[in-house]
């Protein structure tokens, strides 16, 4: 899954592509058609930063950048995701020609279930503690794998009790989402663990503070950790890996396969 961040604040990419309440929609669409030729599966656009200590954004601003450049992409041969919270903004951009929702509140907003189960789309359900502005403050666990667990097992039960069919769900641990970095350690290590009715599951820590505190490198050196983890979310069971660095992390994972292969 290719990031493609439309928002001047997220961590990594906020200003790419939007700048003065300008969305760059020709830019967006050549870094996408990049990652598609890079080896990307999904592409998956976000219109609002969810980085810890992010401010929300209206509906209507968050319209005004996603909509534009999914209507943009949808001409392409690809898997189209849309990062959100919002269920007015998951079904416009549905209706625009998206095919999954990635939504790390896990139906937060109470018509997020709905909207998904009537439109036949894919979704993601993450676990996050707080919310993106207070998320890091202290997080605490007893047990941190067994309470995400649980947590995407009771979203994963009242999405099914709304209508989304078991095959259109997706789990995300939330690495970085009300985590320290034990936390978030522990989760990567025992994804499998975290499996919910043999459900894919979805792992996104690409150029993270959790890479970042195991090199001490800065956000824009991260990229041979992120591959590193990526390598081992994959190792210990993720399905889907979330990236910014789609060429690099797609060699890497053919180099793993081609080897996996040979194993006696």
């Amino acid at each position: 899954m290719g990031v493609l961040n439309i928002t001047p604040d997220s961590f990594s990419d906020g200003g790419r592509f939007a700048r003065h309440a300008q969305i760059d929609v020709d830019g967006v669409f050549e870094a996408a058609c990049a990652m598609l030729a890079a080896g990307a599966d999904i592409l998956d656009i976000g219109g609002e930063s969810t980085r810890p200590g992010a401010q929300a954004v209206s509906v209507e601003r968050e319209l005004e950048r996603v909509i534009p450049v999914m209507e943009r992409l949808r001409t392409l041969d690809t898997l189209l995701s849309v990062d959100t919270r919002k269920a007015d903004v998951a079904e416009a951009a549905l209706k625009a020609g998206c095919h999954m929702v990635n939504d790390v509140s896990a139906g937060g907003d109470a018509h997020m279930f709905d909207v998904v189960a009537r439109s036949g789309a894919a979704l993601c359900v993450m676990h996050m503690q707080g919310q993106p502005d207070t998320m890091q403050n202290a997080p605490h666990y007893e047990d941190p794998v067994g309470e995400v667990r649980a947590f995407l097992a009771e979203r994963v039960q009242a999405a099914l009790e709304a209508g989304v069919p078991l095959q259109s769900l997706v789990l995300d641990p939330g690495i970085g989402f009300g985590k320290a970095q034990e936390h978030n350690l522990a989760l990567v290590a025992n994804l499998e663990a975290l499996r919910v009715h043999e459900l894919p599951i979805l792992l996104g820590a690409s150029r993270k503070t959790v890479v970042g505190r195991i090199t001490g490198r800065d956000v824009e050196q991260r990229l041979a950790g992120s591959i590193a983890m990526a390598l081992m979310a994959v190792e210990c069971g993720a399905d889907i890996v979330r990236v910014h660095d789609v060429a690099q992390t797609k060699d890497a994972l053919r180099v793993r396969q081609a080897l996996a292969g040979y194993r006696s």
